[in-house]
This record gives structure tokens, C-alpha cells and sequence, in this order.
């Protein structure tokens, strides 16, 4: 072999037919087995789903060369790409020589060959050793298509001449109203300078004022839409809510576009459309990771997913939807009237039940919807939409946002927000106003469906959730 040989990635060689080149490949060891006279190594690097086996021929290695070549291991192997003589893979490399890069020690490694397989070790327990489940088929499987749909985002809003707009991190503003933020601050937390009336004194805080992070990139892509066009958001957002629920974490991604001259139909259009593209991206780029999930933890994925991509998605009105479940024979643990905030067992319901295909809600009391939304002309709801899924229920919320300055002063006021703190997106109905619309879909969230996990602590890389904030 020659210092000249380049790295190929595995899931490259295991695309490859067998014309007997030399390669170089370096990953971790999967697990290792073999007899007197030959050892196989389950090589993965990361680059795809499938190990590559590399065949060590004991007539030219010593046991003691191949000692720290074990499960966990770091190695690099220079070798001949052959046709495999075994099953479940087409080639394998006949190795000539092999480097540990990084040897581990069995004793101590917490991902053994039944790990790394996810059997025997629980994903609770693998949540302790965040730092080292992607080496795990699950946790492989689960980042590679998360990448996929991260990817599949920018490409789908880039070709269909959507900007991205990045939106601050520190913010001002509440745009949920929730209150449940958590405060960003330069002061001394244990002797906070205070006013002559007790308060702590935020004007000698950095920004001069109390801020937060943000929950929501939404206000300020709307300024961006009422100049670009339309525009995305694509980062991270946090809620410091106490909960440890499956599906809440303290820090986790949104996506959210925004369309200067959309209304409430023309964005039901776009989720539909975006969500189905999505979908189906994933099946056609991540067949392996998810063939593995379905096989693993659920065996109704696949089918799941093609639900989505299969099904035009339905359209009703949230009274529609409440007269539905009314008169539904299904007892629900929680019962339904027109003004309720419908809970995930009813959305789930219309979903897989009724309608037996996803699902837009729309025109909700304006009671439990945000003050940005647009009311309808009977003064009882707003233009809202939320799209409900099989499994999940609520995917994505959104509305046709309200435009004229002197109705959303009035709806702030009713529901106690700050007209003072929000006067930069007062303005944007003072100068240049337009109706425009737009929507927010939880990435996580996302994930979670399209890989079939059943906690959203397993589908981000460091779950951030109460008292845990360790890696």
C-alpha cells in the first residue's frame, strides 16, 4: 500500500463493484469475530447505514497487532475492494494493513456490540452517554435523517425563491405572549443593582432592558417578508417551561416562512405542499435509516409516511371539527365544546378515524389563538390553521396575520401585550401594510415523525430539558 491512498467513505466502496483497487478506509469498530485463521471486523465510519467487513488474514496479521482492534476502536485499514464471499453485503476489504488510531477499552466502553446494535442498553440510558449514541445504529439512523430534512428545508425554500433570514437569538420581545422565557443577563444574579423603588435596574444590564431568548423567530421574519417577499427562518428557539413530557424540550429548532400577500389558503397550500416534499425526500434519500427504524421501534412507519405523501390533506373548520367529535362514539378523556383548545387524542382522532388522512383545522376562537392573528368577519375567530398528523396530531401552526394597525393595537389590548415594548411591528402596519401569512413548524417535531421515536429527547443530539444540561 502507498501513503498516496485517499480515504473512501464506506457507504462509497459498498456502491462499488468489486474490481479488485486498493482502498482506504478508517471508522470505528462495530464488533469483531472470527477463528485461528481469519478475523472479520464490522467497519462503520458514519457515512451510511451498513458496516463494511474487513477481513484480516491471520497468516498475515499477528493476534497481538490485531490486540486493540476491538468493539469501539478507532481504525484505519489499507486493503483490496473484493467480491464478498458472505452474505448481507457485496464487498468486502481484504485487508493489508491496519492502524489503531484510537483504541478504547472494553472494560470501560459503554456501547458494546449488543449497544451499538440498540439492544440491551435503553435509549434512557443512552441519554446519559449523549456523547457517544451516534456511534449507535439508532442514533446513526436518526441523524443522518435529520441532516437529510435539514437539508431538504434550504432546498425546497431556495427553489421556490424564498430568502433565509437569520433572526435574533436575544430578544425584547415575547411573540407567544407565554411569559415562559429565559432571561439574558450580564448582572451580578446575587447582588443585582436595583431602582429606588427595590426593582432590579435592567437599564445597567448590557442591552440597557430585560431580555430573553427568543420563542420565536416569527415578528421579526415578518419584517422581512413586508420588504423581501418571502422569506424562512431556521434556528433555534427555547420555552422555559417546567415540563418533562415526550414532546417538550427547553431548546429545540423552528422553521418558519413567511409570505408577504398570502392569505389563510394560500398558506394551507404551502404546508401541505412543504410538508409532503419533506416526506418524501426523506423516503428517497434515507431508505436504509429508516427501513431499520421501522424494522426496530416501529413497524407502522413506513406505511405512516407514505400516509402523508399519498394523501391530499383534508380541510375543515375547527367548528366542523368540534360538531365531528360531538358526535363521535369514541369516549375521549377530555371532552370537547366549541372554545376548548382541542387536545392531541381529538386531533389524532379526525386524523386517523374520521378522515383517514392528514388534516387542516382552521378559523379557531380568537380566545386561544395569539394576538397577531387576523379576525374573521364574525368577530369570533381568527384565521388560524393548524395541520394535524397520524400519531402526533398538531405538526404545524400558522395564520393569516393581521395587518391593519388600528385592529391589532385592539386585539393587543385585549389581550394585555405591550404596545409599547412591540411599537417596531405596530409600524410595520403604519408604513407600507399588506396582508401576508405564515406558519411554524417544530423541527424536532418533524423528526419525531419521520423516524418514528417516541421521545423527542432522541431526536436532537443534546436534548436540552429541566436539569439536564450536562453535554
Amino acid at each position: 500500500m502507498t501513503d498516496s491512498l485517499i480515504r473512501t467513505p464506506i457507504r462509497q466502496l459498498l456502491a462499488t463493484a468489486p474490481t479488485g483497487q486498493a482502498v482506504r478506509v478508517r471508522g470505528w469498530v462495530r464488533s469483531r469475530r472470527g477463528n485461528k485463521y481469519v478475523q472479520f471486523v464490522a467497519l462503520n465510519d458514519g457515512s451510511g447505514f451498513h458496516n463494511l467487513q474487513i477481513v484480516a488474514d491471520l497468516n498475515r496479521f499477528s493476534e497481538e497487532s490485531l490486540r486493540d482492534v476491538g468493539t469501539g476502536a478507532c481504525i484505519s485499514v489499507d486493503g483490496i475492494l473484493v467480491a464478498s464471499q458472505g452474505k448481507g453485503q457485496a464487498v468486502e476489504v481484504q485487508a493489508e494493513h491496519i492502524e489503531v488510531l484510537g483504541a478504547t477499552d472494553a472494560d470501560e466502553y459503554p456501547i458494546q456490540k449488543r449497544g451499538a446494535d440498540q439492544k440491551g442498553i435503553s435509549l434512557e440510558a443512552l441519554r446519559e452517554i449523549a456523547h457517544l449514541r451516534p456511534r449507535t445504529n439508532t442514533f446513526g439512523a436518526v441523524l443522518r435523517v435529520r441532516h437529510a430534512l435539514a437539508y431538504a428545508i434550504h432546498h425546497y425554500f431556495h427553489e421556490r425563491g424564498f430568502y433565509y433570514l437569520h433572526t435574533p437569538v436575544i430578544t425584547g420581545a415575547d411573540a407567544e405572549g407565554a411569559g415562559q422565557m429565559f432571561r439574558v443577563t450580564t448582572l451580578d444574579a446575587a447582588a443585582p443593582p436595583r431602582t429606588p423603588e427595590g426593582a432590579v435596574d435592567f437599564g445597567q444590564d448590557f442591552f440597557a432592558r430585560p431580555t430573553n431568548l427568543t420563542v420565536s423567530g416569527q415578528l421579526e421574519a415578518e419584517c422581512g417578508a413586508l420588504a423581501l417577499g418571502q422569506v424562512y427562518t431556521f434556528g433555534p428557539t427555547f420555552r422555559a417551561e417546567n415540563s418533562n413530557t415526550t414532546r417538550h424540550l427547553a431548546e429545540f429548532w423552528m422553521i418558519e416562512p413567511e409570505v408577504a400577500f398570502n392569505g389563510l389558503p394560500e398558506n394551507m397550500a404551502l404546508a401541505e405542499d412543504f410538508l409532503r416534499y419533506l416526506v418524501r425526500f426523506a423516503l428517497d434519500t434515507c431508505p436504509d435509516d429508516l427501513a431499520f427504524l421501522t424494522e426496530q421501534y416501529d413497524k407502522e412507519l413506513l406505511t405512516r409516511l407514505r400516509f402523508v405523501v399519498d394523501n391530499d390533506f383534508q380541510r375543515l373548520t375547527y367548528t366542523e371539527a368540534v360538531e365531528i367529535l360531538k358526535a363521535a362514539k369514541q369516549k375521549f378523556e377530555f371532552p370537547v365544546e366549541w372554545g376548548t383548545d382541542l387536545q392531541s387524542e381529538h386531533e389524532r382522532y379526525l386524523v386517523e378515524r374520521h378522515f383517514r388522512k392528514p388534516v387542516i383545522l382552521t378559523d379557531y376562537p380568537k380566545e386561544i389563538k395569539a394576538f397577531y392573528m387576523k379576525i374573521n368577519d364574525d368577530g369570533r375567530t381568527v384565521r388560524a390553521m393548524d395541520v394535524l398528523f397520524p400519531g402526533i396530531g398538531e405538526i404545524i401552526g400558522g395564520s393569516q396575520r393581521e395587518e391593519n394597525e388600528a385592529r391589532l393595537r385592539q386585539r393587543m389590548r385585549e389581550m394585555h401585550v405591550d404596545e409599547h415594548e412591540l411599537w417596531w411591528y405596530l409600524e410595520l402596519r403604519k408604513f407600507g401594510t399588506a396582508p401576508h401569512a405564515g406558519f411554524g413548524l417544530g423541527f424536532e417535531r418533524l423528526v419525531l415523525f419521520v423516524t418514528g421515536m417516541t421521545n423527542i429527547r432522541d431526536v436532537i443530539p443534546f436534548p436540552r430539558y429541566p436539569r439536564s444540561a450536562e453535554f
